[in-house]
């Protein structure tokens, strides 16, 4: 696969250098077709995922298709918004599931508003660990995590007051396959739902990114210590899903570089490496790496470090994401340094992105105050098209 991989990228680079040389109308990279794996995108423009809380009770609702299918194009990657695998995965209100026979059936015709129009639609799942409380936890039990340390309060959003978490549960080791088992069951619920593959959850602060940052995972078992060890259970879920589903309808986004919920790492270009490298062996569709300038959810850093050592260990598809523009994106593509770009405010605001880039277009601000409100409309799906700003 890694071979197949590499001459694309090859020779994706040299059509791009070839029209950028001619006095023809300019290539715009982002805007060039590119093959992942069995899936053939038009354009190389992704929309991430981006927490909404407009699922109510965790039942996916009608408004996510049109909000969904809004941002589809014919050919075009989409990652639906983190996705939650249990009950005990929850910690935040009103956020999608895919654990009940209830969300599958809802999920569907979302699923298909999507490929009505020729789009390719993942499906990210996700468990919180420790970023939870009690009133999420079936029965009021304590969240799970790698560690018995409880995370600080932390903004979030559009919120006026800082979120509180509860103290968490260190996982016994033994428990560890139970957990894994829920990743596996959400991803073949997935698959019944219509998606055509899922994204793992393995950034920013949540569980599987619990188990692989040194600043908190203090186990002294098989999952903590070492990188190697930190990095077995993510591992672990991935090859669990992969085999559950078929390994190229798999992605693992992942965020060696932010320190979001307390998630910092002392060598993070090391673990981003190693997981890199790792996931070569279970033949995977992608890594969707956030960029090391995204410290923290919001704000984009100045910072020395970059995800080019990641880019290169890795045989499959990269996508990168953080605070991309236009430009950057197109510089990226243009310089190997990735395949593929995710844009989260910028598609959010802008629900034809891709064309107001081909036609260099004036894109519409987001509004970060509407971001999670629980309205099916505002700040949702009533971002114009450009036919309406005309």
């Amino acid at each position: 696969m890694g071979v197949r991989v590499e001459t694309q990228q090859r020779e994706d680079q040299e059509t791009i250098t070839k029209n950028c040389q001619t006095n023809e109308v300019p290539t715009i990279p982002i805007l060039t077709p590119y093959k992942m794996g069995k899936f053939d995108l038009s354009h190389r423009i992704v929309l991430p995922p981006m927490t909404r809380q407009r699922s109510y009770n965790n039942i996916p609702q009608p408004h996510a298709a049109l909000y969904y299918s809004q941002r589809t194009t014919k050919g075009g990657l989409l990652i639906t918004e983190a996705t939650v695998i249990s009950e005990a995965a929850r910690g935040y209100k009103d956020t999608p599931g895919i654990w009940s026979k209830e969300q599958v059936e809802a999920w569907k015709p979302i699923v298909d508003a999507v490929h009505a129009k020729g789009g390719i639609f993942f499906c990210q799942i996700w468990h919180v660990g420790r970023a939870s409380t009690y009133d999420y936890q079936p029965n009021g039990q304590a969240p799970i995590s790698s560690t018995s340390k409880q995370l600080m309060p932390q903004f979030q959003a559009n919120a006026e007051e800082a979120a509180k978490f509860s103290p968490p549960r260190r996982l016994t080791t033994d428990e560890i396959p139970q957990v894994i088992n829920e990743y596996r069951l959400a991803a073949s619920n997935a698959m019944e739902a219509g998606f055509d593959g899922v994204e793992i959850h393995g950034a920013h602060g949540y569980l599987l990114d619990q188990f692989m940052k040194d600043h908190i995972n203090d186990r002294t078992d098989q999952y903590g210590g070492s990188l190697e060890n930190r990095c077995r259970f993510a591992l672990e879920v991935v090859e669990a899903v992969a085999n559950e589903i078929g390994a190229d309808r798999v992605g693992l986004r992942l965020s060696p570089y932010a320190n979001y919920m307390d998630s910092g790492d002392s060598n993070p270009t090391a673990l981003g490496v190693y997981m890199a490298e790792s996931l070569n062996k279970y033949g995977v569709a992608y890594c969707h790496m956030v960029e090391p300038r995204m410290k923290t959810s919001e704000e984009s850093f100045e910072c020395t470090e970059s995800l080019l050592p990641m880019r290169k260990a890795f045989k499959g598809t990269f996508i990168v994401a953080g605070g991309y523009d236009k430009e950057d994106g197109n510089k990226a593509v243009a310089e190997n340094r990735t395949d593929l770009v995710s844009y989260g405010r910028l598609f959010l605001a802008n629900p034809d992105l891709p064309r107001r880039f081909e036609l260099d277009a004036p894109l519409t601000k987001h509004n970060r105050s509407t971001y999670c409100l629980s309205d099916p409309v505002v700040g949702y799906t009533d971002y114009p098209f450009l036919e309406d700003t005309a």
